[in-house]
């Protein structure tokens, strides 16, 4: 099948025959789904739209409760942790919830040099930063793609004392299949776009010039993708533009989808909900707007539904609500973000930001608060530089095979932190934590080499993975 002659795949009419078939639904038959995903096997779209309907406090409780068991089962302790850097809030489209659109006149516009990339870059190291996810409007400087290419390429040359980021994710405008192919011999990691909407009225309306006002263009953006050859892709949703019940079968739509033709489905799910921005009544007045408890109850039930997919929590969340959802299936956050162009350097939020954060800590803060939590920051990124992703990935995942590399590979870079970025508290708790994680690495074996991996880093080594 020709991915790009498909844009039906979004079946509003089943979504809705679905959700209204669901609302008939009783406890029991929502408790018989929550047991079926303990099995780690997922669930299909009639399934999510049982527990998309229930609101049954005590259902809630055991989903929540089988959320944590799966995410424990999978990811154990661990956190992911990644920084955007935008690099230019210049933007064609008019997306009404968004502070980068064109025809937001109050805005800094601005695209960084390449020189104000590196310092950025430079900024990000010296707090302890391994991953970034670059971040750019749709409208580029002159050179169009090359400036991404050159932007990539200035990260991964920046060095900064022992530091460095080993990781480059990537979130801009779609591209044709052979850019695509040009962003894949930069060496990125994951190649990120948010559909936004999946509900076509709704996108219409939230996007009303500009090249993202093509819905079909946008949502093929990902196969795409994966036909230029970047085999791990990320996708989400803005939550309060439209019913996040519609939003999540939709979404499970668009990744069978991408199974079926492609293959794979996405790396990762990332789920903001739409926060205040500058020039935007939309942004301050979501037409759904997602309360905390429903929140939840989304990030509880796509863990459920794509167990081994992972879940991004932003800074657009506050430290509690992210906090709350650890628990639930998030898998990767983000910490000390600035979401306006050179915020890094000039160390402070501005009327260049695309979004109001809600966690306005610094690293160091966000790794204490996790450390105490008992759970494991991971700047990890052996798996990708070492060919472990798209499909190779989940087969390792599935079986479980992947704690063989994840949770080693997660204290090695935890180690790394400590030994050159944390706070004396920070140090001091966080060796504890890594003693104690070490007895959770299945593998004696394993576990002994981790050991001494550790100690290798104590004497000087760097970047040691499995």
């Amino acid at each position: 099948m020709n991915f790009t002659d498909k844009a039906s795949f979004i079946d509003e009419k089943i979504i809705n025959v679905r959700l209204e078939a669901a609302r008939r639904a009783d406890a029991a038959q929502a408790r018989a789904v929550i047991s079926k995903a303990r099995e780690l096997k997922g669930l299909e779209a009639e399934d999510v739209a049982i527990l998309l309907q229930c609101d049954d406090p005590s259902v809630l409780e055991e989903l929540f409760d089988a959320a944590y068991e799966v995410k424990e089962a999978i990811y154990g302790k661990r956190l992911v942790i990644f920084a955007p850097l935008y690099i230019s809030n210049l933007c064609q489209n008019d997306c009404a919830y968004c502070a980068f659109r064109i025809r937001n006149k109050d805005i800094r516009r601005r695209a960084l040099d390449q020189d104000e990339i590196a310092e950025e870059t430079r900024h990000l190291i010296n707090t302890g930063h391994k991953r970034i996810l670059l971040v750019a409007g749709e409208a580029y400087p002159h050179e169009g793609l090359d400036y991404i290419l050159k932007s990539i390429a200035t990260i991964y040359a920046t060095k900064e004392g022992k530091g460095e980021i080993r990781r480059v994710n990537v979130n801009i405008a779609p591209l044709e299949t052979e850019e695509f192919r040009l962003l894949k011999q930069s060496k990125i990691g994951t190649y990120q776009l948010f559909q936004e909407t999946y509900h076509r009225e709704t996108y219409k309306k939230m996007h009303t010039c500009g090249p993202k006002a093509d819905y079909k263009w946008r949502i093929e953006a990902i196969g795409r993708a994966l036909e230029g050859g970047i085999d791990d892709v990320g996708i989400g949703v803005l939550f309060g533009l439209y019913d996040f019940r519609f939003e999540i079968l939709a979404l499970l739509q668009h990744i069978r989808h991408l199974e079926k033709t492609r293959g794979i489905g996405p790396h990762t799910i990332s789920v903001p909900r739409m926060e205040p921005a500058d020039g935007s009544d939309i942004a301050a007045n979501p037409p759904y707007p997602v309360s905390d408890l429903d929140f939840k109850k989304i990030v509880a039930i796509l863990r459920l539904t794509v167990p081994y997919t992972g879940i991004i929590m932003s800074t657009r969340e506050t430290q509690k609500m992210r906090a709350e959802t650890f628990a639930l299936g998030v898998s990767q956050i983000s910490a000390g973000s600035r979401t306006n162009p050179g915020g890094y350097a000039e160390d402070h939020e501005c009327a260049g930001a695309q979004f109001q954060l809600g966690d306005h800590r610094n690293l160091d803060e966000v790794i204490l608060d996790i450390v105490q939590m008992s759970y494991v920051p991971s700047f990890c990124t052996g798996c990708y530089r070492l060919g472990r992703t798209g499909d190779d990935f989940m087969s390792l995942a599935k079986p479980g095979l992947i704690k063989e590399f994840c949770l080693p590979n997660a204290l090695l870079t935890f180690k790394e932190y400590l030994e050159d970025y944390a706070s004396p508290k920070t140090r001091e708790l966080g060796l504890q934590l890594l003693e104690k994680s070490l007895n959770d690495i299945p593998s004696a074996n394993r576990r002994n080499e981790t050991i001494r991996r550790l100690k290798q880093i104590e004497n000087g080594g760097r970047d040691l993975y499995f």
